[in-house]
């Protein structure tokens, strides 16, 4: 036991002094802390350096290969199945209701006129709006949004993933979402994510990333690479949007992956988790 707590502490300790710089940094340049939330998503990856290094440990040990297997395609294509399940599950909701013209944007800062725009752009291709945003998510997510999610994930389904192994999978996979969600608390606070009730968004945000934790800890482990949780990671939150846009009627607490409707969708991923698959 005593050799895993060495390279833990090294990396919350780095990983904290950098997320306060970030705080600070931000508030001498009186910058909203969202505006430097791209070197923000990288505080885990270089706290994982910093720790690999004082602790010699191998970067490879922490999953890093591109060996391809079914696994990366699952992780690519199951996070369109988790979002329009949550859409639909949305609509279980009183008041919340279908928009195929994006209203539920509203709610989120975008101008009538920028949302016309976007769905003048999509109706050219001559489909309905809903699945030009599924197709450009499934873009966007593996390519963009891995570089930003691998950020993240090389520090959670990396490095922590390897060093809490000794805990079990539920339990690491559990303590590692706690982690990953009060790591988000500056910028929740600052109106990300749940711009509409930021406090009360720090423990959504928390119930979330716990939610969400055992699905990415078991695609790492399936895969035997990072790189399928930053898939993942990446396309979630490119095609996140879409649950939100397209219900209109509801609130950030309810609507969306980060909502209620995300938490019971993934409520049942994780009791599909823990009855069907076979986790050593």
């Amino acid at each position: 036991m005593k050799h895993k707590i060495k390279p833990l502490i090294t990396f919350f300790i780095s990983l904290i002094i950098l997320v306060s710089l970030l705080i600070l940094i931000s508030y001498l340049i009186n910058v909203n802390l969202i505006l430097l939330a791209p070197l923000y998503m990288f505080t885990p990856f270089v706290a994982t350096i910093i720790a690999c290094f004082i602790n010699k440990i191998p970067f490879k040990d922490l999953g890093i290969s591109l060996k391809f297997n079914k696994w990366f395609i699952i992780s690519w294509l199951l996070p369109v199945i988790l979002i329009l399940a949550i859409l639909l599950i949305s609509f279980l909701f009183p008041g919340i209701k279908y928009s195929p013209t994006m209203q539920g944007l509203l709610a989120y800062g975008a101008t009538p006129e920028s949302i016309a725009q976007g769905v003048e752009q999509y109706s050219r291709f001559g489909f309905p709006s809903i699945i030009f945003a599924i197709l450009l998510a499934l873009i966007v997510g593996p390519t963009i949004n891995t570089l930003f999610a691998f950020g993240e994930e090389i520090g959670w389904r990396g490095f922590l993933q390897k060093e809490l192994s000794f805990m079990g999978f539920w339990k690491s996979s559990l303590l590692i979402g706690l982690i990953w969600g009060i790591w988000h608390a500056p910028i929740i606070l600052q109106g990300y994510n749940y711009p509409q009730h930021p406090l009360i968004g720090v423990g959504m945000m928390i119930i979330f990333t716990v939610l969400l934790s055992p699905l990415l800890c078991y695609i790492r482990k399936k895969a035997k690479s990072v790189f399928a949780s930053s898939i993942m990671h990446g396309t979630i939150n490119a095609l996140a949007g879409i649950a939100i846009a397209f219900a209109v009627g509801g609130n950030d607490l309810i609507v969306g992956i980060q909502g209620l409707s995300g938490f019971i969708v993934l409520a049942i991923v994780n009791i599909g988790l823990l009855k069907f698959a076979k986790i050593k």
